[in-house]
């Protein structure tokens, strides 16, 4: 994809916890910043063990376009950052990524970051609402978020059934004694063919979804992978449990087909949040990246950080809009 000419995009990096994160800058050209010298900032970061290029970059040159500056990075041992061993997905190693690049981005030369957004896909969708509960960020938007580990974990073994779920804790026990063995992690695929394969995602659509948001990474083993150990704490990972601490206007954008986000958790999280958005399209976890969908949805996003980030005003909480 050709970059917008009305956006520049460079290559930055911070810590977390010690360790080295790559991320993009992504800063609007001059002439789109309209409201003072320097933008304000969104924070983006996807979902589980999928790097940063895999359906970012075209969201934030949309919101650059606008006239945001946009920080996207990769979680610790993904994609470009760094990290030993490799592709370890740890949701609370990743909260720790969420807070740590807020508080670079609120660092940045000629950004405003006092005026902060996040944003985040799926499991970064947990991420990011973590990060607008303890870091007082101005605007949180996810998109199909995973919102309770338990409820996600029951979700899915209620449509692949109890084998499945023996087999990935088996797996990930099996990965447990490696890492204290010291030994490689014991790693299963992200996306794949169940029963022939053990992908950590196996319900209908989604292998489908997430080869064509990672393209031509799909079939990459530093991308197609996870360490199984991710099993054994994910059901512990509840940002649902942070949504009445969270005092910034919020979007949630649902998808009623969703394979992997279950609807239950996001309906009880909206409910605890004070000022929310919340959208449903008749979709799956992955249809928002897409087609005509894409431009629906990227719309509504951008125009809700411009309003809450570029604007003085406030919107009205509304409750859930189906389309």
């Amino acid at each position: 994809m050709t970059q917008s000419k009305a956006v520049h995009r460079e290559g930055v990096s911070f810590e977390s916890e010690g360790t080295r994160c790559a991320a993009w800058l992504y800063r609007p050209d001059d002439s789109t910043v309209t409201q003072t010298e320097h933008p304000p900032i969104v924070v983006m970061a996807n979902g589980f063990g999928l790097p940063r290029r895999a359906g970012l970059p075209a969201i934030a040159e949309r919101f650059a376009e606008r006239g945001l500056a946009v920080l996207v990075f990769d979680y610790r041992s993904l994609g470009d950052s760094d990290g030993e061993p490799r592709n370890v997905v740890l949701p609370f190693g990743q909260i720790s990524d969420w807070q740590a690049a807020v508080r670079f981005a609120r660092t940045i030369d000629d950004v405003d970051g006092e005026r902060l957004g996040v944003w985040g896909f799926s499991l970064g969708a947990g991420g990011a609402l973590f990060a607008a509960a303890n870091e007082n960020v101005d605007a949180y938007v996810g998109q199909t978020p995973i919102f309770d580990g338990g409820r996600t974990l029951f979700y899915i073994v209620r449509q692949m059934g109890p084998v499945y779920g023996l087999r990935t804790t088996m797996a990930g026990l099996r990965d447990l004694a490696h890492k204290y063995t010291r030994r490689a992690p014991y790693y299963i695929p992200i996306w794949g063919d169940y029963p022939d394969e053990l992908p950590a995602l196996p319900t209908p659509g989604s292998e489908e979804g997430h080869e064509a948001v990672a393209g031509e990474d799909a079939h990459d083993e530093d991308v197609n992978r996870c360490a199984a150990r991710a099993f054994l704490t994910f059901g512990l990972y509840r940002p649902i449990k942070k949504a009445n601490d969270v005092e910034c206007p919020t979007m949630i954008v649902e998808g009623a087909n969703d394979q992997i986000a279950p609807g239950s958790a996001i309906e009880k999280t909206a409910s605890r949040l004070n000022d929310v958005t919340w959208i449903a399209y008749d979709t799956d976890h992955f249809g928002a990246f897409f087609g005509e969908l894409f431009e629906e949805v990227v719309e509504r996003e951008s125009t809700f950080f411009e309003r809450h980030l570029l604007k003085a005003e406030s919107s009205e909480a509304s409750r859930p809009q189906t389309h």
